[in-house]
């Protein structure tokens, strides 16, 4: 336990804190981070289930919020691969490492500079997170990830 809490704090010492910006990158997704987009050899794609919690994770927010996009990803998953251990899987895997601690480009929050950690959207935030959003589903409205695209051609 000591050395996990170590590594956090050699980790959060990695990137520059926060510099207090209120300005939100443009969403980008990759689909199910580090996973399986869709199963093996076609048939079922979750894919869209991860793009839409990588609105929530761009966007950030509270503690509640996280839980609540997690579970979203769950109930998702679950419906669209029909796999109950799947989703309990990517559950467990964006739990452990999609903390806001962790200086990646899938953390919670990381449309905005690091360090911002669980901290509410200001009402000028929200709207700009919704405008940015609006914009990126005018160009790609199914919130399909690129791959899935790539191989309709």
């Amino acid at each position: 336990m000591a050395a996990a809490v170590a590594v956090l704090a050699l980790l959060q010492g990695c990137a520059a804190p926060s510099t207090g910006a209120t300005t939100i990158a443009d969403f980008t997704t990759d689909g199910c981070s580090l996973f399986l987009d869709r199963a093996l050899g076609g048939g079922k794609d979750w894919c869209r289930c991860c793009a839409e919690h990588d609105l929530a994770y761009w966007r950030g927010g509270t503690q509640q919020q996280r839980a609540q996009a997690d579970e979203a990803l769950r109930a998702c998953v679950r419906e669209r691969a029909d796999s109950p251990a799947l989703a309990t899987m990517m559950l467990l895997g964006v739990r452990a490492g999609g903390g806001p601690q962790w200086p990646t480009s899938f953390r919670w929050g990381y449309g905005w500079d690091y360090g911002r950690f669980f901290t509410p959207l200001t009402a000028a935030e929200a709207e700009q997170a919704a405008q940015k959003e609006q914009s990126f589903r005018a160009r790609f409205p199914d919130l399909q990830c690129p791959a899935a695209e790539a191989e309709r051609r």
